[in-house]
């Protein structure tokens, strides 16, 4: 049986799966085998032997005066010529030798011991898998699905990148290597998995700095907040527990070179590091960098913000398209008002106000439906796209005004 033992070590050691799993289903599949020879009544007994693999089939019969079911009883005339002292209600093991086993019997077996290896090795890629959720792995490009990608993970297995998980404008060909977010290693009804990557997702940005800042990695700094529009634009807002770290100098590395290497992670998306601060008021001012702020009235219950800023800053403040101020109401969780400092003694807002709110419309990752508290909810993940065309569309209009008036 040492040739069982081996291929079974070969097994483990080349695709990860469970010897004492696969020998438990030659003992299931031989227990199944017995039942089609020995009937369903029969009382089996079957142990492998885990150094070894010497298998041992015993059927165990009851001793009875009289016979009513030969699959687990014998009579005491016949327990006596095998044993002298057998008396009525001792239980006796009758050994089962392999080759008694019936043709089908045997086929049986096998197909069980093949759909073993099987599971075994769909579990053991199962395990690889979830242990990197809500973490990156990297995959190669291997094809095109219509709209989706097939992408290889680990030379293990495949996984498809939705097209409503991709960055719009960025293009793949075959062999391309990609940084991807797994948001969810699921386990499916027919035993299967599905593994859920994404490009879009926020928190690809928060693992590719924790995986390229040390101080980030170890604690030092942490990364408070992240909004983010997948391709274009990302802020995220960082806190050092050390007074002699620069939580901004340490995400940025020296010449640039932490934050560069994330940047072509992300395929050239621009990405605005900020300091983080208890103050809403000074975390919301840093949160409109690059533009100058010259006040901040804070409405702590509303969660709201009414912002003043230079005249020759206002669009500088709301970005093109507004992405700047939409970006900066994302990250700090505040509806922000921005005005310039002519507009700042109307007593009413007139139409070339410019405000920005968390809508859902505008901030699909952290809508708290999408999202338990595990950080993922699966319908809602899918379903939900952003709508920046529609948003785009209602402050057009404003951006012109604004335009005029300086």
């Amino acid at each position: 049986m040492s040739e069982i033992i081996d291929a079974l070590n070969q097994l483990e050691k080349e695709k990860g799966i469970s010897k004492d799993k696969i020998m438990e289903k030659i003992e299931t599949s031989l227990l199944s085998a017995c039942e089609k020879d020995f009937g369903k009544d029969a009382v089996i007994e079957v142990s492998m032997d885990r150094e070894t693999g010497d298998i041992a089939l015993f059927q165990k019969k009851t001793v009875v005066d009289e016979v009513e079911n030969e699959d687990n009883e014998i009579s005491l005339v016949q327990a006596k010529a095998m044993n002298d002292d057998a008396a009525v209600g001792d239980e006796l093991k009758f050994e089962i030798k392999t080759m008694e086993f019936g043709r089908i019997a045997a086929q049986k077996a096998r197909s069980i011991i093949v759909q073993a290896i099987k599971e075994g090795e769909r579990d053991a890629i199962y395990e690889h898998f979830v242990c990197k959720e809500k973490d990156i792995i990297t995959g190669v490009v291997q094809r095109y699905v219509g709209n989706n990608i097939s992408v290889s993970l680990d030379d293990r297995t495949d996984a498809i990148l939705n097209e409503n998980e991709q960055v719009k404008g960025e293009y793949y060909k075959r062999g391309d290597r990609i940084k991807l977010y797994v948001v969810e290693v699921k386990k499916n009804q027919k035993g299967g998995f599905k593994i859920v990557v994404s490009r879009t997702h926020k928190d690809l940005v928060r693992k590719l700095f924790e995986r390229e800042v040390a101080e980030v990695a170890d604690g030092t700094v942490e990364i408070k907040s992240i909004s983010r529009e997948p391709g274009s634009r990302s802020k995220i807002a960082v806190w050092s527990n050390d007074p002699n770290v620069d939580p901004v100098g340490a995400c940025v590395g020296l010449n640039g070179t932490r934050v560069n290497t994330i940047v072509d992670d992300l395929k050239g998306e621009k990405i605005d590091i900020i300091n983080w601060d208890e103050d809403p008021a000074v975390f919301i001012e840093n949160a409109l960098s690059p533009s100058k702020v010259v006040s901040v009235d804070v409405d702590i219950d509303e969660k709201s913000a009414k912002v003043v800023v230079p005249d020759y800053q206002l669009s500088l403040a709301i970005g093109k398209e507004g992405q700047n101020a939409r970006l900066a109401a994302r990250l700090t969780g505040y509806k922000i008002d921005i005005k310039s400092e002519s507009q700042a003694g109307l007593s009413k807002y007139d139409d070339d106000e410019i405000d920005f709110r968390l809508d859902d419309e505008y901030d699909e990752y952290d809508d708290e439906e999408n999202y338990d508290e595990d950080g993922y909810e699966e319908e809602a993940y899918e379903d939900d796209n952003y709508e920046e065309d529609s948003y785009e569309d209602e402050n057009n209009e404003d951006d012109g005004d604004n335009k005029d008036e300086e």
